[in-house]
């Protein structure tokens, strides 16, 4: 479960202070995949950085399964991120003088987990990559570099997956491919994903949609195929979501 209670955010803009996020309340129950959507500066990325640790609220508490992460020190928070979040970037990230299979098997060394080498065999395989495992990223198509920054991601089995703007280099085909293996791993792994996206069709498939503006909800809801498709089927657990909201009664 994340949660937030009245989270704020603001920064200093010369002699004045710019409010990013105004006073959010917003819980995201565990194996829901939510998409953020909203304009440029409507503090999207601002609320995933927050989820992620990344950056602090200016006030408000945030909780991930119960824990509040704004009381955590930096030691903490890495620990948390490495046990439980997974990051996903629009510009993939991958270390460009390693391999695929490397990319994914590093961070796996690096906590100490034990078969590494047989996970990431596996990842690589979930994403439809082993027969690339020994291609380095310039020899990877922007589609399979952002797989590969998907199963990096999933490399410590983490919990919650966040996404910013994961399909935002490539084109409409592969865009869609992403977000339908994702839609796969959310399936399998009974994963929480939130994705920000500026793509109104590909947040039309997520379970969940919360639309931000000027750093307030304006409006979250149920939306989507994913939707549909939990709500048809008689052995998927139908995950309850707000409706939509006035700006007024949300904040």
């Amino acid at each position: 479960m994340i949660e937030l209670y009245k989270v704020t955010k603001q920064v200093a803009s010369g002699s004045e202070t710019l409010t990013i996020l105004h006073e959010l309340e917003l819980q995201i129950p565990d194996g829901q995949f939510v998409s953020i959507v909203g304009p440029s500066g409507s503090g999207k990325s601002t609320l995933l950085g927050l989820i992620a640790g990344l950056d602090s609220p200016t006030s408000g508490k945030i909780l991930i399964d119960g824990q509040s992460i704004t009381a955590m020190n930096e030691d903490d928070l890495a620990e948390l991120r490495g046990e439980k979040i997974g990051i996903v970037f629009q510009s993939f990230h991958l270390i460009p003088s390693i391999t695929a299979f490397e990319n994914i098997l590093v961070p796996m060394e690096i906590a100490g987990i034990k078969d590494a080498h047989q996970r990431a065999e596996t990842l690589l395989e979930d994403v439809g990559l082993t027969a690339r495992a020994h291609h380095y990223p310039s020899q990877l198509s922007g589609g399979e570099q952002q797989r590969v920054a998907i199963a990096r991601a999933f490399a410590n089995n983490p919990s919650i997956l966040l996404a910013d703007e994961p399909t935002g280099n490539l084109d409409s085909k592969n865009g869609r491919h992403i977000l339908e293996l994702m839609i796969e791993i959310n399936r399998k792994r009974k994963t929480t994903l939130v994705l920000i996206t500026h793509d109104k069709e590909l947040a039309a498939m997520t379970e969940r949609h919360i639309a931000l503006r000027d750093g307030r909800i304006v409006s979250d809801s149920a939306s989507g195929l994913l939707h549909q498709e939990r709500n048809s089927s008689a052995d998927v657990e139908v995950v309850s979501v707000h409706e939509p909201l006035a700006v007024e009664d949300r904040l």
